[in-house]
């Protein structure tokens, strides 16, 4: 399969991150209020630059991280820059996980303990 361009990935990843909080916070709650807060929470840029901080990668997937950080980022996200571009990496490396690994996609999706 032909590598896709970094945005794609970006796009890919946020829905998968998207689809895969969804999955575990629906059973949190009957209330739609707070499984919208407790969605949220997890899809919000500040959590992804959190995770993405903490992650072992090798050195593929830090060059991946390193390229999405320095894509051109939409003028409405600039209030916080640096975090807006760490939350983007780490949906360009869920989408590529997610094309090209999915078993390391897997893995790290199992080592993720999403509370309230």
């Amino acid at each position: 399969m032909e590598e896709m361009n970094l945005r794609n990935y970006a796009y890919i990843g946020d829905a998968v991150w998207e689809l895969f909080i969804r999955e575990k916070t629906v059973r949190m709650t009957e209330n739609a209020k707070l499984l919208h807060k407790i969605t949220t929470d997890k899809v919000k840029a500040s959590y992804q630059a959190e995770l993405l901080h903490n992650m072992e990668l090798t050195e593929a997937e830090q060059e991946i991280i390193r390229r999405a950080r320095n894509l051109p980022i939409p003028v409405g996200r600039r209030s916080n820059q640096a975090e807006y571009r760490q939350a983007t990496a780490f949906e360009t490396l869920i989408g590529w996980w997610y094309y090209e690994d999915k078993e390391k996609l897997n893995k790290f999706f199992a080592t993720l303990d999403i509370k309230k």
